[in-house]
């Protein structure tokens, strides 16, 4: 957990073990790559992918067991993002327009760390990890992948690599949004009234267990074939919002301290409505401009202007009482290890939608895309997990 964490590196850390040679010497690893954005025809198998190497010392190597997919999956396919990330990648552009392909999306994993850098104390070659790959590195649907050592966690001992790997990414986006961000833990959760919106899908399906482990009264919305669900996951109150109008149906329930918004769109026009004035209530939004901005307005122009308006917006709802943010998923092994704590106290269960063998991952993108899924995609690297 995180106190063992900060305990081995305060108390020293073990011999360094340096670069371990794999038994066989390897150049490249099956992976499935884009070589440009577009829809699913885009995606491409290939053997012959650049085996990951180990670069910095914090920095570990990974045998991938299963990932998953998520919608930013999706959006990156289509180039979502492309100008922030590849500024990430190459901030001092040294490299060709081309370096960004060929790419491999996918961000969870669940897996065994094959090899280790020099400054890595806390994991040893053998151990099963999870880890959220930040977008802007190679991603998980290869059978090897490389993470710094504070973006990975011991994986949960009462879960199989399967379930594991539905976790990580919206985990994170959820603890970002909620702990972060939000301010709301284990201490002064209790009797809060917590609103989420877009409740059935994985940051949605985390959301209400980790509300509920901190013991928060939670109302979920969704539609109606995935309350049965979300009621299993803790919910107190269900909302469909196909059974009529939303704003009305939530108009009539009493104010809220928080709410979390996984949709977007016109919802943050009559949401902030619903919280409790000038009692430090908080609206958090996971739906924001900022990538968007950057890829239609350039990197300079599209920060300005996504300063502008989240300080607009902040400012604005200030002066009514409540407090607007934006939050974004982080890369945390630590966070990763106050989940895992959680999901071994039975506190947090993974809820997975559906499993595709590495060699259909074309078929769980199209999954994913149809929408509507309750729960995580996953996607067995290494069969029989």
């Amino acid at each position: 957990a995180v106190g063992g964490r900060a305990l081995r590196w305060a108390n020293g850390r073990a011999p360094a073990r340096g670069l371990r040679a794999s038994p066989r010497a390897r150049i490249a690893m099956p992976s499935w790559v884009i070589d440009r954005y577009g829809s699913n025809e885009v995606l491409r198998f290939t053997t012959d992918m650049m085996f990951p190497i180990i670069h910095f010392p914090n920095e570990v190597i990974i045998k991938v067991h299963a990932a998953s997919l998520n919608p930013i999956d999706l959006s990156m396919r289509s180039g979502y993002g492309a100008t922030a990330l590849n500024m990430k990648r190459d901030p001092l552009k040294l490299k060709t327009g081309e370096a960004e392909f060929p790419l491999t999306l996918g961000r969870d994993v669940s897996g065994v760390v094959m090899e280790c850098g020099l400054g890595v104390s806390y994991f040893k070659p053998g151990d099963e990890v999870w880890a959220a790959i930040p977008p802007w590195k190679q991603g998980t649907l290869s059978e090897f992948v490389v993470a710094s050592g504070n973006e990975v966690s011991f994986k949960p001992k009462c879960l199989s690599h399967t379930e594991a790997a539905a976790l990580p990414y919206v985990g994170l986006t959820a603890w970002s949004a909620l702990n972060q961000v939000g301010g709301l833990n284990q201490s002064n959760c209790s009797g809060k009234r917590i609103l989420i919106l877009g409740a059935s899908g994985g940051v949605g399906t985390f959301a209400v267990q980790l509300m509920k482990a901190w013991d928060a009264h939670v109302t979920a919305v969704c539609s109606h074939d995935a309350s049965t669900l979300v009621k299993k996951l803790g919910a107190d109150d269900v909302i469909d919002y196909k059974s009529g109008n939303l704003e009305e149906q939530l108009k009539t329930l009493p104010l809220f301290d928080f709410i979390l918004d996984n949709v977007g769109g016109s919802t943050e026009k009559w949401a902030l409505d619903l919280l409790k004035k000038w009692s430090g209530a908080t609206y958090v939004t996971l739906v924001t401009p900022f990538l968007i901005n950057m890829d239609k307005l350039g990197v300079a122009d599209g920060m300005l202007q996504t300063g502008v308006t989240v300080g607009s917006k902040t400012l604005k709802h200030l002066l009514k009482g409540v407090h607007y943010r934006w939050a974004f998923f982080m890369p945390s092994g630590p966070s990763l290890d106050e989940i895992a704590e959680l999901v071994d106290s039975g506190k947090i269960q993974p809820v997975i939608d559906e499993v595709f063998p590495f060699s259909e991952v074309p078929k769980a993108f199209l999954k994913l895309e149809g929408g509507h899924a309750r729960g995580k995609t996953v996607i067995n690297v290494i069969s029989r997990q």
